[in-house]
């Protein structure tokens, strides 16, 4: 029997400060009428439709603000057990995980000539 295990290292969101810690929290989500209009036009036009899921997507975002966390327990070195992470990407756990995720996704997207629709921030057009 083969078991693969996992870990990850999470922050303990729930100790952020806004202000400090945070600032801008807020990430979008398509608009539910916009699912529907979507492959509406894609019917009409007899365009591709695709789709795509981007795994561990939180960790790919860049932190704004100087966030420092504790070494979780079990993983200090002895002699070294003040030192503390500083964290230039996100990680799971963050209270501005998902908005850095959406803002990284912004600017990569925007590099293959896409742009955001004015009424949904989550449907983008091909301008080229």
């Amino acid at each position: 029997m083969n078991e693969d295990f996992k870990a990850r290292l999470v922050a303990k969101g729930y100790t952020q400060r806004p202000v400090v810690d945070f600032e801008e929290t807020y990430s979008p989500v398509a608009m539910a009428k916009s699912i529907p209009i979507l492959l509406a036009i894609a019917v009409w036009y007899e365009y591709e439709i695709w789709q795509m899921d981007v795994k561990t997507a939180f960790l790919n975002g860049f932190v704004e603000e100087e966030i420092f966390m504790d070494q979780p327990e079990g993983f200090t070195t002895v002699g070294e057990e003040q030192k503390v992470y500083h964290l230039q990407r996100s990680i799971y756990g963050l209270k501005q995980a998902s908005r850095s995720w959406n803002t990284h996704f912004d600017e990569v997207i925007w590099g293959y000539d896409f742009i955001k629709n004015d009424y949904d921030p989550c449907v983008y057009k091909k301008v080229k």
